[in-house]
């Protein structure tokens, strides 16, 4: 049985007509499927217009298409910075068919209403994203032209369709062939809805580069994030909710994870998991983690996997009951068969090896993901939400080496008891704060989090 949440979402107050797609601009910096939906654009008999690199592209595979340079009588200019920002091209965007005074400016211009416009942008996020990275790079991929007639397109998204990404095509185009070279009202402005998302995505890129280039606690702390995944409910089953990944980051909770089996995911699932791998990540030994509610309740290395999770699970076994288990190495059918034994909530490890997914299958709930993850996640900021704000600190990345640490006592630590201290260092750093961590043979014996 599903109950309905009212979510307040309103709906346009007014829905335009279908639009007839006479003539079309394509622009674009990522070129994933361009010519194909060139192609069908041009097989409805619709007028294409292009620039630069866009027009190349398709003019070498045959496809009829008028330059920009054509449409205004202006060639592009400062090695291409200049191209699209004419007067021309932006009052057949920005014209409404149903103000006469605005077709008759464009009749005595001898302006034609351009009616679908296909942009996406230079790739910013991608170029500041390499470590190697130049200051006049960054900026030459700042794109002007792209967001400017993304943005005038969807301002009138009554009377102009504006598509941004790749994976909007088949279904634009799918639209217009079944309705005979029409576009909806209502299709019109989702498309316009994304598009203002994907430019506030790009311009939320670029504040934050430059932001974080000149202090730890910018003035203005920009984020912009895409939803990843919908959920199975939320922190309680009358919650509704979905994983946000912010934009840019090189790697995230679920990047290169794949569930093979069980249940979708849901709020806590995910939060005890980003728990679980943050922690998991500390070890390049064979280890198991074990979560509960957010935090460790078992964490232990070993010879093994299997003698990880029989020390880890050691630890606190009725709390590891429904718990979020981690292993930094591939479980094999021994393991599969000793953890069947248990109820799981989720279960990761980098891979499954024979006969043991057969094993760990029978039970339906269970949530089995294959972690195949190999970049580090390096956290510059860690943000927590509060109300109407957020606060957000540096990232802990103190260390955790045995050279960082000054001995204290008279009795100096033995080599066995370093291990254990260097282990439980790493284990207390990621249990809610007042933490105490007692550990022997690179095990936890007991996890105090703190308390009210």
């Amino acid at each position: 049985m599903s109950e309905t949440v009212d979510v307040g979402v309103t709906q346009p107050e007014f829905v335009a007509p279908p639009l007839k797609v006479r003539r079309a601009l394509l622009s674009v910096s990522d070129k994933t499927e361009i010519i194909e939906f060139a192609r069908g654009l041009a097989a409805l008999g619709i007028e294409l217009i292009s620039t630069g690199g866009t027009y190349r592209e398709l003019d070498a595979v045959g496809i009829d298409v008028t330059s920009v340079e054509e449409l205004t009588g202006q060639p592009e200019i400062l090695g291409g910075r200049v191209k699209t920002l004419h007067p021309r091209l932006h009052a057949a965007l920005l014209a409404k068919r149903d103000d006469t005074s605005h077709m008759a400016t464009l009749e005595a211009e001898g302006i034609e209403p351009i009616d679908l416009v296909c942009v996406n942008l230079y790739p910013f996020e991608r170029a500041v994203a390499k470590l190697d990275v130049t200051e006049a790079e960054a900026l030459e991929n700042i794109d002007i032209g792209g967001p400017t007639m993304i943005r005038a397109s969807a301002k009138n998204h009554r009377h102009v369709a504006i598509v941004v990404t790749p994976e909007s095509y088949d279904a634009v185009l799918g639209e217009l062939e079944l309705s005979g070279g029409e576009i909806s009202g209502d299709t019109r402005h989702w498309l316009a809805n994304e598009a203002f998302a994907y430019t506030a995505r790009y311009d939320a890129a670029i504040s934050r580069w430059f932001a974080t280039r000149y202090e730890a606690s910018p003035g203005h702390l920009t984020f912009s994030m895409e939803k990843f995944l919908d959920l199975s409910y939320g922190e309680n089953p009358h919650q509704r909710a979905a994983l946000y990944i912010e934009v840019g980051s090189r790697s995230h909770v679920l990047s290169k994870v794949a569930k093979q089996h069980g249940r979708s995911l849901s709020f806590n699932n995910v939060l005890d998991l980003d728990s679980a791998r943050k922690l998991l990540n500390e070890f390049t030994e064979p280890a198991c983690v074990i979560v509960k509610h957010n935090n460790p309740c078992g964490v232990a290395e070993g010879s093994t996997p299997l003698e990880a999770y029989e020390k880890a699970l050691a630890c606190d076994p009725l709390s590891a009951y429904g718990g979020v288990i981690a292993f930094n190495e591939p479980i094999d059918r021994v393991l599969a068969e000793r953890l069947s034994e248990n109820f799981i909530e989720v279960l990761i490890a980098p891979a499954y090896m024979e006969g043991a997914m057969d094993i760990l299958t029978r039970k339906e709930a269970i949530r089995i993901l294959e972690d195949t993850e190999q970049r580090a996640y390096v956290p510059d900021l860690d943000v927590k939400r509060v109300r109407g704000g957020a606060l957000v600190q540096e990232a802990d990345r103190s260390r955790d080496d045995r050279d960082s640490m000054q001995v204290v006592t008279n009795a100096a630590p033995s080599e066995q008891q370093w291990r254990d201290l260097i282990f439980a260092w790493k284990v207390c750093r990621h249990v809610r704060s007042n933490a105490i961590v007692f550990a022997k043979d690179r095990a936890t014996v007991g996890i105090g989090a703190g308390q009210m």
